[in-house]
């Protein structure tokens, strides 16, 4: 069983030599452990230091691509090294690499296929009271799309097993917390929290400038996995919210013809038949949505055939003893 812990890092020079020393060197019921940097455009020394502190591998991007898309390339880099468990922190020593051992377990068990650390975050005396309600809002708001029970749905203390990280593709550049637990829950992954600690803050987070900012990112990002992977339901409510208004308007009007002949209301019959007239057709692109949905799941299935393929025959190469190269600078 090999696990592989990915960080991803821009300019952690300073942040990531006590994160990487933090990390176990051994773990029950783990028979390889190694180390995956994902260098995100730094500027500083990120790299060497990351070398230099005994990472196994390092991906580097010549440019700042995002947490998003740097997170995606840790987990294919990890499945194409071999990976059984992928374990993703950050490269701040925000989380106590001590419970590293806990997200691990239900996996180990077989009772879980993505594993979310769940943050004391009423207790956590750096985060501003709004910060505290902006977590648990947009925690409950994730449950409530993903089907899934997840406790702090923007953790990034994270442990997923190979098979599940083979059908995880992250759309958004902002970043992968909120998206990849709504894959996971619709995709009917068994998706669980585990209580982890913090430690305390080396630097104030990179993540958003603002939190009006990051609200707003953040519900820009669940509203488009809703319609992504769940459309017929999304469009169909929304045309069924016009017909109802439409009807409404209809019915004013006829009932002000009944009482009153209808003199002065014609702007309520213009009013319904647009309403209606919108509504049916956003009904219509339910349907076509839905489709194009159906699409979407056979395209997704042929990617994780396409994805074990791969990996079986790199691993097949590793075992003949063939050398190929996996990547180079992004």
């Amino acid at each position: 069983m090999k696990l592989i812990i990915q960080i991803s890092c821009y300019n952690e020079e300073k942040t990531l030599p006590a994160t990487l020393k933090a990390l176990p060197g051994k773990l029950d019921g783990i028979d390889e452990i190694e180390v995956l940097i994902i260098n995100d455009g730094s500027t500083d020394k990120t790299s060497k230091v990351a070398e230099k502190n005994g990472a196994h591998h390092i991906i580097n991007f010549k440019k700042n691509q995002g947490l998003a898309r740097a997170f995606m390339a840790g987990i294919n880099a990890c499945l194409k090294f071999g990976a059984d468990i992928i374990v993703n922190t950050d490269a701040d020593n925000q989380y106590n690499a001590k419970d590293i051992p806990k997200l691990i377990r239900p996996i180990l068990e077989g009772k879980a296929d993505m594993v979310i650390g769940s943050r004391p975050i009423s207790r956590i005396k750096h985060f501003s009271l709004m910060k505290k309600i902006m977590q648990k809002v947009g925690s409950w708001l994730v449950r409530k799309v993903s089907r899934t029970s997840i406790l702090d749905a923007p953790s990034g203390f994270r442990a997923i097993n190979r098979n599940s990280a083979l059908k995880l593709n992250v759309f958004n550049t902002f970043t992968y917390t909120h998206e990849t637990i709504i894959q996971a829950g619709l995709k009917n992954m068994a998706v669980i929290s585990v209580p982890v600690k913090v430690n305390k803050p080396k630097r104030p987070s990179r993540l958003y400038k603002s939190i009006p900012s990051y609200i707003a990112r953040s519900l820009i990002a669940i509203l488009r996995m809703v319609v992504v992977y769940r459309p017929f339901r999304f469009f169909l409510s929304l045309g069924l919210i016009f017909l109802f208004a439409g009807f409404l308007f209809a019915a004013r009007y006829l009932y002000f013809m009944l009482t009153s002949g209808g003199t002065g209301h014609v702007q309520s019959v213009v009013l319904a038949g647009v309403l209606i007239g919108i509504g049916f057709q956003i009904i219509l692109v339910a349907f076509i949505a839905d489709l194009l949905g159906v699409n979407r799941k056979l395209l997704e299935e042929i990617q994780y055939r396409l994805r074990k393929l791969e990996i079986h025959k790199q691993s097949k190469e590793k075992d003949t003893g063939c050398d190929t190269e996996m990547f180079s600078d992004f």
